[in-house]
């Protein structure tokens, strides 16, 4: 509710506010216990100067990231320049030095009234918590995991700073509350800080039990989002670069006029975070040519929530509109639509690139593309179908250099067996599936998030008309899948989710891929599911809605805040009612085929 409203005015428009969770829970009796620790996710942390060239005179310690976006618009390609990384290293670019702003600040609000944690942490301090209880994990999200702790010492600074919570509050342990990105950040975590120096932080195969009391997972990508793949490829996830969201303008500003894209991608493909969210596990999870984990999914027909794991099945298959979700990428509807038999794929990894297409006049703004030549870009097309096992054969063809710094540092398989030696280097550590949960049978987890909401899961394709200067590839507009039943509409096909990850991405691992003891949690850690059905803001006075599910406005859910809270005071999952799903996650996991 905007402040500047009396409670009154409020009250005579909305009827009576229901008490914020914090306040509810604090009449109820609860206190501050465990110390709470929040890692943010992409984009959401604010990144300020500290050393950069001239056109960025008189910005010492000023944010680049987060706050006003002021510099996008006064100088966008000192500022542009100052957010890319180096290209071949993934580290800073010479001279230039933009690091994490650190404490609470850093990701409490991401811009003017546009809250992440604030809400959360407002929240918490009604049953107790201050500075000396919580942290922020703050850390440099467009650079790669281990890379935050060669550059800044972050994982390291995240032990001592955990360690420290425990023993300043009477050896209660640690509840972690990662978001988005951050959920992969802290399994990267939980596998460095007990992994023996050099590489890990030497903590001991026991830290992890000592010191987490709870991981509370907010949206977590843990099988990677198709919206990366929309990215990588043709800088169209819309929320990669949130700038569009926040500010608009910036996308059509005329010192890049039609260019912006190409800078956008230009700048992005520098981060090998997003490198992270590359879908992971091939077909095995995310379905082939012919099937999906989520096939017969209709969006119209959800049921009510169910707290234990009998599903109903409420989406019977509509044979006339099947989604083939696991062609992630078509080029063309008819591919997309048309009986996998009758698709005559062209093989296009031997295809000649060269035969440049860039005239000069692009150059100011190359990207990988321009080496691909007219055969490159011709090659891609004519493969007509992509899944999730082809998909890195395809980002690997069209963005060597990118995808040959991401696979130094990320895996996107799975694990024939944990045990090889293999398993214990840094790149398989934010992968569920190539790597053990910790030894610590008292620790619990959970992931929390959004459902109801229609969510990017695959897309149609087609040549852009004017491939020269821009991007050879855009997601079909037209593509439509032509009633409100289909889950086809502007070139993206899309599922149950929270916007921006998928339900079988945030939900399989605690559903089926950890659920009691299996070869990816061998000491049997609780698992635990809880989802939170969307529902728009009532009115305009609510804001961005106090039952969200969306995947940033879930941080303002109070059902959420509620669980958070209540688990920070001491409630294990069975306390707070074991699984709370709305969505078909266990029937979809059931289709998965994974060893365990």
């Amino acid at each position: 509710m905007p402040a500047s409203f009396p409670q009154y005015v409020t009250e005579a428009i909305t009827g009576p506010m229901p008490d914020p969770p914090g306040l509810k829970l604090k009449k109820e009796g609860l206190t501050v216990k465990h110390p709470v620790v929040f890692v943010p996710g992409i984009v959401t942390g604010g990144l300020e100067l500290w050393e950069g060239h001239q056109c960025a005179e008189g910005l010492f310690r000023k944010r680049l990231w987060g706050g006003t976006f002021g510099e996008v618009y006064k100088r966008p390609s000192c500022w542009v320049d100052h957010m890319s990384l180096d290209n071949e290293t993934g580290l800073d670019p010479p001279g230039i030095r933009v690091r994490p702003v650190s404490g609470l600040v850093a990701a409490d609000y991401f811009a003017a009234g546009y809250f992440v944690w604030a809400v959360l942490i407002a929240n918490l301090a009604r049953i107790g918590y201050e500075e000396k209880t919580m942290y922020m994990a703050a850390y440099d999200w467009r650079i790669s995991f281990q890379n935050t702790e060669v550059r800044d010492q972050t994982l390291s600074r995240i032990k001592s700073n955990i360690e420290l919570l425990v023993a300043t509050n009477g050896g209660n342990k640690a509840v972690i509350i990662p978001h988005s990105m951050g959920v992969l950040y802290f399994l990267h975590f939980m596998k460095w800080v007990e992994a023996p120096a050099p590489m890990g932080g030497g903590g001991g195969p026991d830290w992890c039990s000592k010191h987490i009391k709870a991981v509370l997972n907010i949206g977590g990508p843990f099988l990677g989002v198709p919206k990366a793949i929309a990215g990588l490829f043709s800088a169209e996830a819309r929320d990669i670069a949130v700038a569009r969201a926040i500010a608009p303008g910036f996308l059509d500003n005329d010192l890049f006029r039609l260019q912006t894209l190409q800078h956008v991608m230009k700048m992005t493909r520098t981060w090998d975070s997003t490198m992270s969210m590359i879908p992971r596990g091939g077909e095995t999870i995310w379905g082939g040519l012919d099937w999906s984990p989520e096939e017969g999914y209709l969006h119209t027909k959800r049921k009510q929530s169910t707290n234990s794991t009998d599903q109903l099945t409420s989406q019977e298959t509509n044979k006339t509109n099947v989604a083939n979700y696991g062609r992630m990428i078509s080029f063309g509807i008819d591919v997309a639509e048309a009986n996998s038999s009758e698709i005559d794929i062209i093989d296009f990894r031997g295809a000649i690139k060269g035969l440049n297409v860039a005239n000069t006049s692009c150059r100011d703004v190359w990207t990988e593309y321009h080496d691909m030549g007219v055969e490159g870009v011709r090659a891609v097309a004519e493969h007509k179908v992509y899944t999730a096992d082809s998909i890195l054969d395809l980002l690997q063809f069209v963005a060597p250099k990118m995808m040959a710094r991401g696979s130094a540092h990320f895996s996107y398989g799975i694990a024939d067996n944990l045990d090889n030696p293999k398993y214990e280097h840094y790149k398989y550590w934010s992968n569920p599936l190539e790597t053990k949960l910790p030894n610590a049978p008292d620790m619990e987890i959970f992931s929390l998030y959004g459902v109801g909401l229609p969510t990017e899961r695959a897309y149609v394709y087609k040549l852009s008309p004017y491939a020269e200067c821009y991007i050879p590839f855009e997601i079909d507009p037209t593509a439509d899948g032509g009633d409100e039943d289909s889950c086809l509409k502007d070139g993206v096909y899309t599922v149950d989710g929270d916007e921006t990850v998928p339900v079988l991405s945030s939900g399989f691992m605690c559903a089926k891929g950890w659920r009691g003891k299996t070869r990816f949690n061998p000491s049997g850690i609780r698992t635990y599911i809880r989802e939170y059905d969307h529902s728009p803001p009532a009115n305009l006075l609510e804001g961005r809605g106090t039952q969200s599910g969306a995947h940033v406005d879930i941080m303002g859910n109070f059902a959420l805040i509620e669980d958070v809270i209540r688990v920070a005071a001491g409630a294990t999952g069975e306390d707070l009612g074991g699984d709370r799903v709305y969505s078909d996650i266990f029937k979809w996991s059931d289709k998965i085929n994974l060893p365990l």
